[in-house]
Parts: C-alpha cells; sequence; structure tokens
C-alpha cells in the first residue's frame, strides 16, 4: 500500500473537507454538501452556505419578539445603537448584543439583554431561548447546541421616557 507521501502527492484539509462536502471559510458554514452532475437530482446539486452574520440577525430578531425583552447589547453598545438610531437614514442593528460561533452543522449563541423591571428573568430567559433555538434551526438548519444569555440591565418603568413630563416634588 502507498501513501500520499509516498506518491508525492498531498491533499490540503480544505480539499478533504470539500470532498466531505463540509466547509467553513471567511465566515460562513456549508450546511448541506451537495453532488453535481446532470444525473444527480436538482435538490442536491451544489453545497448551502450560511454565514455568521445570518445566524446573528436571525438570533437578534427572535429574541427580540419575547414580551419583557426592553433592548439588547451592554451599555456602551446601546449607548452607540441610540445615537444610530436617531441618525436619519441610520437601520436599527439587530445583531446588537448577540455573539455566535458557527461550525459545520451547529452553532453557539450568546445574548446580553436588558429586561423590562418586573419581568420573571428566569421566565424569560427560558422564553427567549426557546424561540431563538426554535427561530435558529428552523430557518438556518443549524443544530443551536446552546443560547447563553446574560442580563446586563433592567429597564425601569419611568427611566428614560422623555413624552412624561417630569412631576414637581412639592407645590
Amino acid at each position: 500500500m502507498t501513501t500520499a507521501a509516498q506518491t508525492g502527492t498531498t491533499e490540503s484539509k480544505s480539499e478533504k473537507s470539500e470532498k466531505n462536502g463540509r466547509t467553513a471559510q471567511g465566515g460562513a458554514t456549508t450546511v448541506s454538501g451537495g453532488s453535481t452532475g446532470p444525473a444527480e437530482p436538482a435538490a442536491t446539486r451544489g453545497r448551502t452556505s450560511i454565514a455568521d452574520v445570518v445566524v446573528v440577525k436571525i438570533a437578534g430578531m427572535a429574541a427580540r419578539e419575547i414580551p419583557g425583552v426592553y433592548d439588547m447589547g451592554g451599555g456602551l453598545s446601546r449607548t452607540i445603537g441610540a445615537v444610530r438610531d436617531r441618525v436619519p437614514g441610520g437601520r436599527p442593528n439587530v445583531g446588537r448584543g448577540v455573539k455566535v460561533e458557527v461550525g459545520e452543522r451547529q452553532t453557539a449563541i450568546d445574548l446580553d439583554l436588558v429586561v423590562e423591571y418586573g419581568v420573571p428573568i428566569a421566565d424569560l430567559a427560558r422564553d427567549v431561548r426557546e424561540n431563538v433555538v426554535d427561530a435558529v434551526e428552523r430557518i438556518s438548519g443549524l443544530e443551536v447546541v446552546e443560547v447563553n444569555i446574560t442580563v446586563n440591565d433592567v429597564h425601569l418603568p419611568d427611566a428614560e421616557d422623555p413624552e412624561r413630563p417630569a412631576e414637581a416634588r412639592v407645590e
């Protein structure tokens, strides 16, 4: 039996991965490897790759759908986001407060949340986790191995409410 070293041929790691139908390059992950050729069914010809930013956006949208999530991200991130949201033509960043690690078939997600005052945090975290896992797995086809949630702040009812005038403390 001759080896690749004996014959002088080498095969790179990416070539081996491509033969297996799985690659992870440039922040994109292959979800399904496909075959080529006219004999193969149309649905299996080619590969599907999902960029990390896609998983970030799906998870961010899914987390924000849950009642009780006031905002996402840390203090500085929220401040910059608030300024960005007020700039004409600026779009909200749905990925703020979301970090992901994407592998060949799986992903892990970290979320930074600001919750509404009075909402039970354990129940909220469970609901967010369930919604994020469901959305990411349904839309991307990747298996979510974990969703880690950090609650960075609690939004108080009277905090930062510009429409409500300050009440006089004395008459």
